[in-house]
């Protein structure tokens, strides 16, 4: 608890002292205990208590902000307490900072440049920086435009050298007296040394491994210097301060000024990097048209492009850089909220698609013949799946919910009512042991129908092709699931396609072109970001037009949900069912280890089962391999000898896959050792114990799906977070997943943290590559979306001159952003 002030000033003066110091220290979120979004928490609460009637600008977590973010943030923050504590001292009107002084400014040679030239066009530009620009993706002055900084040096507090601080960053104007080239240290390194005097005093300036600067400056020259003041033997003194000539008629650019800071390459200096990205702006910025509307800049008080490209290159202050980046940012997610909106309205214009409905009689005696019941987020999901699967337009839907949540009672009853009116239903499933796992399940939901109303469930895979129900029904008690026959994969394909099996459930192997439908009418896909875009439509085209539901077991934040699957309705099974245990998670330190070993030996004792997860290697799935074989056999060897351990990692042939978690889930297994690629997988529900090595480098949501492994029989469960890491952002992470069960909070906190290739990773994903904005923006998502909404009414094929580059930026967005 914080101390209780004497007055609203001193309140301000402790927020101001607080962020000041997270800004020097360049916010790294350690200036106080606990991280700043706790401090902040515990100062808005003093401040209500004590009726404080003044709010600090709104954050929604400073740690899930990105350097920049974090910068801005603060920056208007220390404002925020400058003005409110002018309006509280109303005779003490802070001074104005000083500036750098400028004249009039030079207008820049006009370069006759388009967007599209090669760098090569630009003078001074030789076949060396050619080469290093391509290394950083540079080939075009649109290229150079379009290079963001990915961080700012503030160098716009200008002081008299009488006022310099002791650590502070601050910039200096002064003239020229004295330099040469000299040697400095017990190694004697080149330098060259230099004093610079204003009318308050001389500042000692060194620059080491530069001693061509005692030839290029001239004494008497006036300079701008930038960098952080230190003292030495009692004198002030600039190390290797950035510097510039200083020309009241020409605009500052490494001095002075926010001053942008790019990712480099070798051989390419900072200095170098902002000429060409000036030149580049000032030859071609009034030839780049302006993507967004006039009316949406108005509308969402957003500035022109021009402005927005020269202000996050070069900003005026802290204000213009954030109206940058936020209408940059903003056309970014409006382009992605364009392209799924218009390809949902294209799925569905002239698009007709069966009306799949399930009779009341038949739902009462599905449901009713379930061996329990319907979770009201069941009951309201099912509801807008019938609803959708009755209109003649195609469904699609993305079905979201935890492991266990039901999702699979949702499929079955959809591809219930797809047979109920004469069509057939396919779903398609990752691996062939997941496949195998829904067809049992569905077998067994459809078991308890009356016998005239049951479909015929057939099973694909490359290794497997079975039916159900056989000619011979199972004796009664015994597990449907058992009674379906092997067949012929030829017998299984002219089944399909005489409609005769009116439900099959499949991995890739149904996409052969071998695999034909009598009438497919409804297309489940389970874990679709495990499948290709290409895998993806070849199964919808095998039918006409039928409708899509898309199950995942992956928590995906709404702002996630809207960028990577804008185009589909979204449900959300957000409850388990009723006396379902939370699996027990605990973190633990790795001295402890012993202590879990032994742990795992007496579940074991008991007859269950366990996980050991290898750490991820996100640089190498060799080494993650190797680390897993290592692991493997010192866990088989030194500390389990007398147990049956099994080895799973991502790099073992697909049979060897099947093989060894069919192995785990028969109890030929006591301990499986594996590598991630068990998050998606088997239900095992005699497993009850899982370990997760390394768990500081997962991301949160993968933590609660590997997590999700356990805990699906009726014995308690346990998941163990081991790590190594001392960080305390990465022990507060995991006390997150120790404290919370609930997926789609994890994944929010995972997205604001570590970003969206948290989930699927960028490219397996296809998610854009988003320069500025951050897709944990939820709420300038959700402005884009509007934008985007109102454009397709106005004008749905883009066809106005004033919509066609928005047209043609689309026919160019990547061919893998593909979701639906």
């Amino acid at each position: 608890m914080m101390p209780t002030t004497s007055s609203p000033v001193d309140l301000i003066d402790r927020f101001r002292r607080v962020i000041r110091a997270e800004l020097e220290g360049g916010g790294q979120n350690r200036v106080v205990a606990g991280g700043l979004d706790r401090f902040l928490e515990n100062w808005r609460r003093e401040a209500a208590a004590r009726n404080f009637p003044y709010r600090f600008p709104e954050i929604e977590s400073y740690a899930g902000l990105d350097p920049i973010g974090r910068s801005l943030w603060l920056q208007q923050a220390l404002e925020w307490a400058d003005r409110t504590e002018a309006a509280l001292r109303p005779s003490e009107t802070p001074p104005p900072r000083p500036a750098v002084p400028r004249g009039p400014a030079k207008r820049p040679a006009v370069l006759s440049l388009s967007p599209d030239d090669p760098v090569t066009r630009i003078p001074r530009v030789d076949r060396g920086t050619v080469r290093r620009l391509g290394r950083l993706g540079i080939q075009t002055v649109r290229d150079l435009v379009y290079y963001f900084p990915f961080r700012y040096e503030d160098w716009s507090q200008v002081r008299k050298v009488a006022e310099l601080r002791p650590h502070e960053q601050a910039t200096v104007i002064g003239r020229l007296i004295a330099i040469q080239a000299t040697r400095l240290g017990a190694r004697g390194l080149p330098a060259t040394e230099a004093l610079v005097a204003d009318d308050t005093g001389t500042l000692r300036v060194v620059w080491f491994n530069q001693p061509y600067l005692a030839r290029t400056l001239k004494t008497g020259t006036t300079l701008v210097l930038s960098g952080r003041a230190e003292y030495f033997r009692g004198a002030k003194v600039f190390e290797s301060p950035e510097y510039e000539v200083y020309d009241s008629t020409d605009e500052l650019l490494h001095t002075g000024r926010l001053v942008p800071v790019y990712r480099l390459t070798e051989g390419l200096s900072p200095k170098v990097l902002r000429r060409l990205i000036k030149t580049a702006l000032d030859a071609c910025l009034e030839l780049l048209p302006d993507g967004l509307p006039d009316w949406v800049r108005v509308e969402f008080d957003l500035v022109d492009l021009g402005t927005a490209l020269r202000q996050i290159h070069f900003p005026d202050d802290y204000a213009a850089l954030h109206a940058a980046r936020r209408r940059l940012a903003f056309e970014e997610l409006f382009n992605i909220q364009v392209m799924v909106l218009s390809r949902r309205r294209q799925a569905e214009v002239g698009t007709t698609a069966p009306e799949l409905r399930l009779d009341p009689e038949l739902q009462a005696a599905f449901i009713g013949g379930l061996p329990f019941k319907l979770t009201a987020a069941q009951e309201r999901v099912l509801a807008e799946v019938l609803a959708d699967l009755g209109r003649d337009r195609p469904m699609n839907r993305l079905l979201q919910g935890d492991v266990g949540s039901g999702k699979t009672v949702i499929a079955a009853a959809a591809m219930l009512a797809a047979v109920a009116s004469g069509c057939q239903a396919a779903m398609m499933a990752p691996t062939e042991i997941l496949a195998e796992q829904h067809f049992n399940t569905l077998v067994r939901l459809f078991s308890g129908l009356p016998e005239s109303r049951r479909p015929r469930v057939g099973l694909l895979t490359a290794s497997f092709a079975r039916v159900w129900p056989p000619t011979q029904l199972p004796l009664e008690g015994a597990d449907p699931a058992e009674a379906s026959r092997p067949v012929r994969r030829e017998e299984l394909y002219s089944l399909l396609e005489s409609g005769e099996v009116s439900v099959i459930v499949g991995t890739h192997a149904l996409i052969q072109e071998t695999v034909r439908f009598a009438r497919l009418g409804l297309v489940v896909v389970d874990e679709q970001h495990r499948f290709g875009v290409v895998q993806r439509g070849a199964l919808r085209r095998k039918g006409e037009n039928p409708h899509v539901l898309v199950m995942t077991a992956t928590p995906i934040p709404r702002s996630l949900a809207l960028t990577l699957y804008g185009d589909l309705d979204l449900s959300i099974i957000d409850e388990l069912p009723p006396g379902r245990k939370p699996v027990r998670t605990k973190l633990v330190e790795p001295e402890r280890r012993h202590r879990v070993y032994q742990f795992i030996r007496d579940q074991v004792s008991r007859g269950f089962q366990a996980f050991i997860i290898c750490p991820l290697i996100e640089e190498s799935e060799v080494l993650q391999v190797k680390a897993a074989e290592a692991e493997y056999e010192r866990l088989r060897t030194e500390v389990f000898p007398d147990l049956r351990v099994g080895l799973l990692h991502g790099r073992m042939a697909a049979a060897e896959k099947e093989r060894v978690m069919r192995a785990f889930r028969d109890r030929e297994l006591d301990i499986l050792v594996a590598t991630p690629v068990v998050e998606v997988g088997i239900d095992i529900p005699n497993a009850t114990v899982m370990v997760i090595e390394g768990a500081e480098r997962f991301g949160l949501a993968q933590l609660h799906q590997l997590r999700g492994r356990v805990g699906r029989g009726d014995a308690e469960s346990y998941c163990v977070l081991l790590t190594e890491s001392a960080s305390a952002e990465a022990i507060e992470r995991l006390r997150l997943v120790e404290r919370s069960h609930n997926g789609l909070e994890l994944a929010e906190a995972d997205l604001r943290m570590r970003g969206p290739g948290e989930y699927f990773g960028t490219r397996q994903s296809g998610l854009p590559d988003l320069k500025v904005a951050q897709v944990s923006d939820l709420s300038l998502l959700e402005l884009a979306r509007e934008a985007a909404r109102r454009l397709l009414a106005l004008d749905p094929d883009l066809a106005r001159p004033e919509h066609r580059a928005i047209a043609r930026r689309l026919r160019e967005f990547p061919s893998s952003f593909e979701t639906s």
